[in-house]
């Protein structure tokens, strides 16, 4: 059985923890889905002239603006074959702030060895991503180029305009809990958004992904 992560990261992957090799073995083959449940210790926004630049993110399930402490969230894995015949990956975090409840979309494909990301409800960027497994059996992912699509519209990014996320995430036998470091940064404006938090999982049978979490259209270019 080989998930997208597996053929992206190759003889890498054998040196994650192994709770992390079976989190990031969700997949068509492995037949699993995976469900985290846990606490944000911190949700955390750079100053206050980044709120528009959030606010508009916060439109497409791309940026989440709030900040707070101990917020509940979810994660959902879920692998399905999309309409264009990719397998797919989602990765949808739902936050529960006050009575605000927030999303972050994010589905993955393989394309050429290589992860691509594709962020929001509609697909509208597309982020090409960096894996590397650090020394404790942990995953570090870092963005890389980024590209919009918009109906016939498509061009890379201007990184000015835009943030560089890197993510770590490893798993501590102490807690027995998956731990999560996000933070996304603008070369020239610095630290934009970033959380930080915990959460324990669980594995359901599936082979496809609930509508709910599935992008409104996707976007067939890389």
């Amino acid at each position: 059985m080989t998930s997208i992560f597996e053929v992206a990261l190759g003889a890498e992957f054998d040196r994650l923890h192994p709770m992390m090799r079976r989190r990031f073995s969700v997949g068509l083959d492995s037949g699993e889905a995976c469900v985290g449940r846990g606490v944000m210790t911190s949700i955390r926004r750079g100053p206050w002239w980044t709120i528009p630049f959030l606010q508009i993110g916060r439109l497409r399930n791309i940026l989440v603006p709030d900040t707070g402490t101990d917020v509940p969230f979810v994660i959902e894995n879920f692998p399905y074959r999309d309409p264009l015949g990719r397998e797919t990956v989602t990765f949808v975090r739902e936050y529960t702030i006050g009575a605000k409840h927030r999303r972050f979309d994010a589905t993955m494909i393989l394309d050429d060895g290589r992860i691509v990301d594709y962020l929001g409800t509609h697909q509208h960027l597309a982020v090409d991503l960096d894996l590397r497994v650090d020394d404790r059996g942990g995953l570090l992912l870092t963005s890389d180029a980024q590209r919009f699509y918009e109906g016939p519209i498509g061009f890379r990014f201007p990184m000015l305009f835009s943030g560089r996320a890197r993510l770590h995430e490893y798993f501590d036998d102490s807690d027995q809990s998956f731990h999560i470091d996000l933070e996304v940064r603008n070369r020239r404006f610095g630290f934009l958004f970033g959380y930080r938090g915990a959460f324990q999982a669980e594995w359901i049978v599936a082979t496809d992904a609930p509508a709910r979490l599935k992008p409104h259209r996707h976007e067939a270019r890389t």
